[in-house]
């Protein structure tokens, strides 16, 4: 779920360029003095905005130095669970995924935030969007991230083309709604897909929507008694779904289109629908963007459940080995406060603010100016989510578009594989799941004798 493109390489470039008491792109650890904490994040464009305010304001304000490690992706998540499974104590303060933080939780690599929150009553935890608390909390209850931005999941379409053809989306459309629609559009202007829905492999690529659709199917990887559930006739008839719309009215190069190529395809006119991350908007109603206006936000489409949106964030946690909690606190409150919202949007723009955490911010009327057209769907997206309960049946772990397990970005990596392979028609869906049963089985067999053995 990255975010690329120009803004980033010149935001990239800015820092490198830079004096400031921070660290420069891909910078270093500090010297580790009393009023300094040292922070390792990933180097999406809003983290690019933070580094660069924080020692004008944060630093400042507090006295206390911030020494950044910028690092892409996946570099960054190697580098933190190295860095926090073995408690090294060299970063206090990390940028975590919520896949990340219940997992780290268990583990006692990160600390409890609640004792911090409670002594700090001007971050108003009650603003965060529930769905967020309850994703950066782990099972004992206690909160161990702040998200400093979130997205879920909704459909976008160019409202000019279904208004043309003679169509009105439904407030709350089904996934066969959503299929006639793409039949219906598939080629209204010259070469236009009717929808753009990722086929790429990886875990969060294309099992990021599709087990949104496998939830609201009645579909699940896993019973609540760890026994998987690949091969069901839910998963298999969501995944036949998917795999047939995407090849009947999806985009050209499907099995390689990932959240980048399908922002593309709608920008450029190339697709007329497209289901994938809230986030996506700002892109699509940016100044320059030639589909600005012509965009409509519904709900992520449905079949058994009330809503089916996937729920993600970047959020910062503390490692539990770390010296400088007080100082990382203050940190950690300021970079996911009221406060850094409105510095972005008078210093950087409204339409950079990292939203999709706080319910002041779908109030804030600068932010509304700029985000009208998507501020309410996203809301509303991010608010349904229920990563605790997101299909038909109880789960063991939490999540929505994965299962919160250490197992999962292998075994969805390795299965969407072959799913991609399915878009492709090189292999069907039910060569596919078979596999994939195979693969689930091995992972629900270790936490089943795991369970076994706790009776």
């Amino acid at each position: 779920m990255k975010r690329t493109g120009m803004r980033a390489a010149l935001l990239a470039l800015v820092v490198l360029l830079s004096s400031t008491a921070c660290a420069g792109w891909g910078g270093g650890v500090g010297s580790g003095g009393a009023n300094s904490i040292n922070v390792l994040m990933v180097n999406n464009p809003q983290m690019i905005d933070l580094q660069r305010l924080t020692a004008e304001h944060f630093t400042k304000d507090t006295g206390i130095t911030v020494n950044f490690t910028v690092l892409p992706e996946n570099d960054v998540r190697d580098k933190i669970s190295q860095e926090f499974s073995s408690q090294a104590g060299q970063y206090d303060v990390a940028s975590l995924s919520n896949f990340e933080i219940p997992i780290y939780a268990r583990s006692g690599w990160i600390a409890p935030l609640d004792g911090y929150i409670a002594a700090d009553p001007a971050f108003d935890q009650n603003d965060i969007l529930a769905p967020m608390t309850t994703s950066l909390s782990g099972a004992d209850g206690k909160i161990y991230g702040e998200p400093f931005y979130g997205e879920s999941s909704f459909l976008m379409y160019r409202k000019d083309v279904l208004q043309a053809a003679g169509i009105t989306m439904p407030e709350h459309p089904t996934w066969q709604q959503v299929a006639d629609i793409a039949a219906r559009v598939d080629g209204a202007q010259p070469g236009m897909a009717g929808i753009c829905l990722r086929g790429q492999p990886g875990w969060g690529q294309v099992f990021a929507p599709l087990t949104t659709v496998v939830n609201t199917f009645g579909g699940t990887w896993f019973t609540a008694d760890w026994q998987a559930a690949v091969d069901a006739p839910e998963f298999r008839q969501a995944t036949q779904f998917y795999v047939d719309l995407v090849r009947a009215h999806g985009e050209a190069g499907a099995p390689q289109a990932g959240f980048t190529e399908c922002l593309n395809n709608l920008i450029q006119g190339n697709a007329a629908m497209w289901y994938d991350a809230t986030s996506a908007a700002g892109s699509l109603e940016a100044a320059d963007s030639p589909v600005r206006g012509k965009i409509g936000y519904a709900p992520a489409p449905v079949v058994k459940t009330a809503s089916s949106g996937w729920l993600y964030a970047w959020a910062w946690a503390i490692q539990a080995a770390s010296e400088k909690k007080d100082a990382a606190w203050k940190f950690v409150s300021w970079a996911s406060s009221k406060e850094y919202e409105q510095l972005v949007g008078k210093e950087v723009g409204w339409s950079d603010v990292p939203a999709g955490k706080r319910a002041s911010t779908y109030e804030n009327p600068d932010y509304l100016a700029q985000a009208s057209a998507f501020a309410g769907p996203t809301k509303a997206a991010i608010e349904s989510a229920d990563p605790r309960n997101p299909g038909v049946q109880p789960r063991p772990a939490i999540g929505i578009q994965f299962v919160d397990i250490p197992e999962f970005p292998d075994l969805g990596t390795q299965v969407s594989q072959d799913v991609s392979s399915a878009i492709a028609g090189l292999v069907t869906v039910d060569q596919a799941l078979d596999r994939g049963q195979q693969l689930a089985d091995d992972v629900a067999e270790r936490y089943r004798s795991r369970a076994e053995g706790n009776s």
